[in-house]
């Protein structure tokens, strides 16, 4: 329910633009909750479960457009034709710099938003790589090189990671108190460090030591901070038995 929450808000957020108001989830001048209320209240069950996908089905009887949920910005807008890149994640977190990185996916974002204007302008619709939601930042705990992904990661440490996932999400997300200049989320939910090739189907065994004080350490610090963002789970079974 709380994806299909905020898939609403995405689709209510697209309409902004519009002068006249077949429905009144479409006037940006309502309260949020009521223009919810109103759209929860008009699709159908199949309609929802539409929405819930990675590319979201439109629903053309109610002017509402598909939408490609999946997109990456771990060090540049990915896979959306020409875009700058920066340096791997590992990479800038050798820098330790907050500010700088936070700087840095502001840049992120607004070429971000500017390819998500020119995507929609065209089409009216977004593809995959061309939406505002990012599948970014990983604050995975890259403790095994083997992996294959740490490179995505800020690396071992828990609070470094942390401080850096926090800047990258305010940068990505903007400061605006109404509107997400993009919208970040935070991968993988909570222990996820390889192996890659069966990530579906592995069991992960960690002690409570582990667990604790590397890799939900993290997500606590964001906690702390209300940095309350989707996440993205690790698919995998935890201490099973």
């Amino acid at each position: 329910m709380k994806k299909l929450l905020f898939n609403i808000s995405i689709v209510i957020s697209a309409f902004s633009y519009a002068q006249n108001f077949k429905y009144p989830f479409q006037n940006p001048d309502l309260p949020v909750q009521k223009r919810i209320e109103n759209l929860l209240g008009l699709l159908t069950v199949d309609e929802k479960i539409g929405m819930m996908m990675d590319n979201s089905k439109a629903v053309p009887r109610l002017e509402i457009p598909g939408y490609g949920w999946w997109n990456e910005a771990l060090h540049g807008v990915a896979r959306a034709g020409t875009a700058t890149v920066f340096p791997q994640a590992i990479g800038m977190a050798a820098a330790w710099d907050v500010p700088e990185h936070f700087k840095t996916f502001e840049m992120i974002s607004d070429e971000a938003r500017a390819k998500y204007n020119r995507s929609f302008d065209e089409s009216q619709k977004t593809g995959r790589y061309e939406g505002l939601t990012f599948w970014t930042p990983n604050i995975n705990i890259f403790r095994d090189p083997r992996w294959g992904r740490g490179q995505e990661t800020y690396g071992e440490d828990p609070y470094l990671t942390s401080v850096l996932g926090v800047a990258a999400v305010k940068g990505l997300q903007g400061n605006d108190p109404k509107y997400f200049k993009t919208h970040a989320c935070a991968k993988h939910f909570a222990v996820h460090s390889g192996p890659e090739w069966n990530r579906h189907s592995y069991n992960a065994e960690v002690s409570n030591e582990i667990y604790l004080n590397f890799m939900m350490k993290k997500w606590m610090i964001w906690l702390q901070k209300q940095e309350i963002i989707p996440f993205s789970t690790a698919e995998l079974l935890m201490n099973p038995g």
